[in-house]
């Protein structure tokens, strides 16, 4: 089984490792893309990265200074959002880090396809920002099947955890004997259910924590996660989707 899921826009650098760093399998591919953002005007790539001046200035900085081969930070530990703040990989065990090495993978719309140790330097790139790369009108078109047929390589069961801006670049492409289930957190509220992004990304990162935890290796077992107040809710499940709704919503 392999778990995807987003990155975060808010990087970090750490010099001190506690695994060994791992060369990201689409490494050639991010170095071009990040090529074509160096040759780029400073309005086009504010507009490219949909963001204020000061966000664009210190990240047409990374593009100057910054080096794809070097002070390069894991993946998993990289990411500062919400997601990974509660998914807390810092303090794993080394059980947890052998779980999270196998099994989970984070979408990138620079770096394609990330395992947890893969080194990376900070950058703004999201997978839906409309980037020209040849005869390729945005990053979708770019990576076409190559992050599914990576990811399928040696898995047939997908766990996703990723937004739609992310998840949208696999679901593309399923096959038929591909098992792919997404977990949805919500609340019940006046007969429907509504998911609140932040909650969510919270959730996200607690189950990939709770997962390593507890070694989950079958689908099914999924559907005993219960941090956050959250509980599955087999009446609003399918078999593509388990959702989980927090408890005091719930009558």
């Amino acid at each position: 089984m392999k778990i995807i899921i987003s990155p975060a826009k808010k990087m970090q650098r750490k010099e001190e490792e506690v695994f060994e760093i791992t060369r990201p399998v689409f490494y050639r591919e991010a170095c071009c893309l990040r090529e074509q953002m160096k040759q780029m005007e400073f309005e086009d790539l504010k507009v490219l990265w949909s963001c204020n001046e000061k966000i664009a200035r210190e990240n047409q900085e990374r593009l100057r200074l910054y080096e794809m081969d070097k002070n390069l930070t894991g993946a998993v530990i990289a990411y500062e959002g919400i997601q990974y703040q509660y998914m807390a990989p810092q303090v794993f065990t080394e059980r947890q880090w052998e779980y999270i090495k196998g099994h989970l993978r984070i979408l990138s719309g620079l770096y394609g396809l990330l395992g947890p140790q893969d080194g990376v330097i900070p950058y703004r790139l999201e997978m839906q920002a409309k980037l020209q790369i040849g005869e390729h009108k945005d990053l979708y078109s770019f990576w076409g099947d190559r992050l599914y047929r990576e990811l399928t390589r040696e898995d047939r069961t997908i766990l996703n955890l990723a937004s739609k801006e992310y998840s949208k670049a696999i679901e593309k492409y399923l096959e038929k004997d591909v098992r792919y289930i997404t977990c949805i957190f919500g609340e019940h509220i006046q007969g429907k259910i509504k998911v609140k992004a932040t909650k969510a990304k919270m959730a996200r990162g607690e189950m990939v924590r709770w997962l390593s935890e507890n070694q989950i290796e079958e689908p099914e077992e999924i559907k005993n996660f219960h941090s956050l107040n959250y509980a599955f809710r087999e009446e609003y499940s399918s078999e593509r989707e388990f959702v989980f709704l927090e408890k005091e919503e719930v009558q």
